[in-house]
């Protein structure tokens, strides 16, 4: 039996209805995999599917949670599944079987969530757009020559196609608000710790990334977030108890917020007319919704902080490609990654240990800056991506750059990498397309991605939202206003 109403509901609604009995946590299953089946052959969202270990966990009878019975995917990147590989979009990890659930997975699975695959990620989860050599791309359900963003790609086309309701994501400079403006649905950020990431991993990204989850609908990422929070053993950013629920927070009025808006991209120089339109209307309807709206945005040297940002990730990339190769016992070899990550590795050999203490110094310092902007005011808007979604392989290195980096690579040319300044002009092009995104990972403030606009071919466009660090329920209720106003869960990609 197919439940073919199955795309229409949230997760929520599907919980309840498997609770009432009106249909099966097996025939929700089912209907999950008959969708996946017959959408991911035109997206490539979903790179390794565990519909076997999924039916096995229904039949064993699931946990009395909150999503008790559905369907859910995993991307391929941070949180493990005990007896099922962790490919992190490489080639040499594709294959290395996990060995116990991280901890975000057992909370997932103890609210009822059932894992049914896992979706496409870049290599190490570095670029805002998924397209590793070991996977292929994944494609935008809303235009299949488009990318869904990164690096939660495969989640965000996954949600939008609805072949499952929620998919988890990790955003460590965007990546889970990137895909969920380009795929036209929900995505928090939540704050520095608040959901775990051990016990395999001690912080992601020196603290800049976090992992939750991408949605249809808002109050699925509140329940979510709801099941999950709260420090595990040995967090290094442990969060002061909760009050009340996300879920909670959704379903309230936020009553009236002073919002600053800024469409002035802070780490680049451009923004598209579409997207200009975009952030318009939503500046007038947070208006005509009663906020209080200003136009402001917190200092931020542009050239800077790139260079900042781009040091912390080049050491962390370095860091990534040495261990792979120690684990699988093999030397530093180019073919093994994809050319813009060993490119940023490569990068990160050319960085001393003190340039990597002197970024992080002056990150830590720029945030306590930005930091100090909210407290006049609740929550800052700007667009979440400068364009539209780019057409796949438009911030690829081009094929001259990747041999240069191939024989760089056998050369040992860090240094020389860092001064012909590839890298730093690829990283200029990444930070053109995001040039919002990756500030507030490194304060560690919540912030989501909001489906309020659509160009005129009918293509999503998200709004950024950033609220206090800690202040997820005024992000929520904020969202919750704006689902009520604009309500996106029944457009759907025309596939």
């Amino acid at each position: 039996m197919v439940f073919k109403e199955y795309a229409d509901f949230d997760g929520l609604a599907l919980a309840d209805l498997i609770k009432r009995k009106e249909v099966s946590a097996g025939e929700v299953l089912e209907a999950a995999i008959t969708r996946i089946e017959a959408v991911n052959p035109k997206l490539n969202a979903v790179i390794r599917p565990l519909f076997d270990r999924a039916r096995q966990r229904v039949a064993k009878g699931l946990p009395d949670g909150p999503f008790s019975g559905v369907p859910f995917l995993v991307k391929d990147l941070l949180a493990q599944i005990d007896g099922v590989p962790t490919g992190n979009g490489n080639r040499l990890w594709a294959a290395r079987v996990a060995q116990g659930n991280s901890e975000l997975v057992n909370r997932w699975e103890k609210a009822g969530l059932v894992i049914a695959g896992r979706t496409n990620t870049p290599e190490f989860g570095l670029t805002p757009y998924t397209e590793p050599g070991a996977n292929g791309p994944t494609r935008n359900p809303w235009d299949l020559t488009r990318t869904p963003g990164g690096s939660s790609g495969g989640s965000g086309a996954a949600v939008a196609s609805g072949m499952v309701p929620i998919a988890s994501g990790g955003d460590g400079g965007g990546s889970i608000r990137i895909p969920a403006s380009a795929c036209g649905v929900f995505g928090m950020k939540p704050t520095r710790g608040r959901t775990p990431v051990g016990p395999f991993i001690g912080e992601a990204w020196s603290g800049f990334a976090i992992e939750h989850v991408l949605t249809r609908s808002v109050r699925d990422s509140a329940a979510v977030l709801d099941a999950t929070h709260g420090a595990d053993r040995g967090s290094p950013h442990p969060l002061p108890p909760q009050e009340g629920t996300f879920l909670e927070a959704c379903q309230r009025a936020p009553g009236k917020l002073k919002i600053a808006v800024s469409r002035q991209p802070m780490l680049g120089k451009a923004v598209a007319p579409e997207v200009a339109a975009a952030f318009n209307d939503t500046v007038k309807l947070l208006a005509d919704l009663g906020h209080e709206v200003i136009e402001a945005a917190p200092p931020v040297d542009r050239e800077a902080f790139s260079m900042a940002f781009l040091t912390a990730l080049a050491g962390e990339l370095r860091a990534d490609i040495e261990f792979t190769a120690k684990t699988f016992g093999v030397k530093i070899r180019p073919g093994d990654y994809d050319a813009s990550s060993f490119g940023m590795g490569l990068l990160g050999e050319g960085f001393t240990a003190s340039d990597l203490i002197t970024a992080h110094r002056y990150l830590t310092l720029s945030a306590r800056s930005i930091l100090g902007f909210f407290e006049d005011v609740d929550v800052l808007m700007t667009p979440v991506l400068s364009s539209l979604p780019v057409k796949i392989g438009a911030l690829q290195p081009s094929a001259v750059e990747k041999k240069l980096l191939t024989v760089l690579g056998y050369v040992g040319g860090g240094r020389l990498l860092k001064k012909l300044g590839i890298a730093e002009q690829l990283a200029a092009q990444t930070f053109e397309f995001i040039p919002w995104t990756p500030i507030f990972n490194v304060t560690g403030q919540p912030a989501m991605s909001v489906p309020t606009g659509w160009s005129p071919e009918g293509l999503p466009i998200g709004m950024q939202f950033v609220g206090r660090f800690a202040g997820e329920d005024t992000l929520f209720s904020l969202a919750g206003q704006l689902e009520q106003a604009l309500p996106w869960k029944d457009r759907r990609p025309p596939l």
